[in-house]
């Protein structure tokens, strides 16, 4: 089906605030679209949107629908997976500028020039990548489902493990095995400061302490749980614990609250206090800018159909071993 982004005269001029989420309703149902939110976008895209969750499990329910359009609101890495899956319908990003510092930190060139140094390592690759460093490597994993899929893996066979090294230490200690990682990192699960987590747990002595695997060890050291975005929301609804202290990306928060509204959660500032623990990249998508993209049609992620099919080979590979 060809999709007819014609803006008409009514969407010629954007909708008040007020306005937006009803304007944004029209376009969905126009457009015949599916609306994708991370857990850490902004509440109110959170709340207008048809799937909520992690970047992998957004594309695959995206993937079965009938949708003809989907929209990704979350970061660029994130859309280019759901148009690795989903070739046949068109993806677009609220805002191209939408990045991830852990993929830029990955370029696939210099990946590649790393990969021709370690010519016999089975290459698995943090799914927070780009599609051209996915389409160089063996096996695609998930911060769910890594060390799993490592521990799977041939004894003898040596492992390169990208971007994160962060999440690669910790998927070497839950594993046992040696990884030899790229140094790659995210800015905003580095930013937290270890000072402000011990204040909160003197001031909150009953807390718990639920962390993902991307933050700096030391944080993971005073950790009660760790676990990936979903699998810290999972732990919060069956923990005993009224209070927990959060070490990811804050807009997870607004989930955690809306399932469990009796519980407390508190995140952790940044070094010196600032609130740099928000992904500012995550946070460049707005409401205006989803009834824009819906509106026109732009901007669309477009993938060259061979880089598309190389990178889907490790994705289908981690799909087939996660079953």
């Amino acid at each position: 089906m060809t999709v007819d982004f014609t803006p008409s005269t009514a969407l010629s001029a954007a909708p008040t605030p007020a306005e937006l989420p009803a304007a944004i309703d029209a376009l969905r149902r126009k457009k015949n679209a599916v609306i994708l939110a991370h857990y850490y976008q902004e509440p109110e895209v959170q709340d207008i949107a048809d799937f909520i969750g992690d970047s992998l499990e957004l594309s695959r329910k995206a993937a079965n629908t009938d949708a003809d359009v989907i929209v990704f609101c979350g970061v660029h890495f994130m859309a280019e997976t759901a148009k690795i899956l989903s070739p046949q319908k068109t993806v677009l990003l609220p805002d191209l500028e939408a990045g991830c510092s852990l993929a830029d930190d990955c370029p696939a060139d210099a990946f590649a020039a790393f990969r021709a140094e370690h010519p016999d390592h089975f290459v698995v690759s943090y799914i927070n990548c780009s599609a051209a460093v996915k389409a160089q490597s063996d096996l695609i994993c998930t911060s769910s489902n890594a060390v799993d899929l490592v521990r799977q893996l041939p004894a003898d066979r040596p492992i390169l493990f990208a971007p994160d090294r962060n999440l690669g230490r910790w998927v070497q200690d839950q594993s046992g095995r040696e990884l030899t990682l790229w140094p790659g990192r995210c800015i905003v699960h580095e930013t937290f400061s270890e000072e402000a987590l011990l204040k909160l747990q003197l001031k909150h002595p009953d807390a718990e302490v639920i962390a993902h695997p991307e933050c700096i060890q030391p944080l993971l050291d005073l950790a009660d749980f760790i676990g990936s975005t979903s699998k810290l929301l999972n732990y919060a609804e069956t923990s005993n614990s009224n209070t927990f202290i959060v070490l990811t990306e804050p807009g997870i928060i607004h989930q955690m609250q809306r399932r469990l509204p009796h519980k407390e959660f508190l995140d952790v500032p940044g070094t010196d206090g600032c609130s740099c623990n928000a992904c500012p990249y995550m946070r460049l998508n707005t409401l205006e800018k989803l009834w824009h993209c819906l509106s026109t049609g732009a901007p669309a992620i477009e993938m060259d159909e061979t880089m598309r099919q190389r990178a889907l080979k490790p994705i289908e590979a981690m799909l087939a071993m996660s079953r």
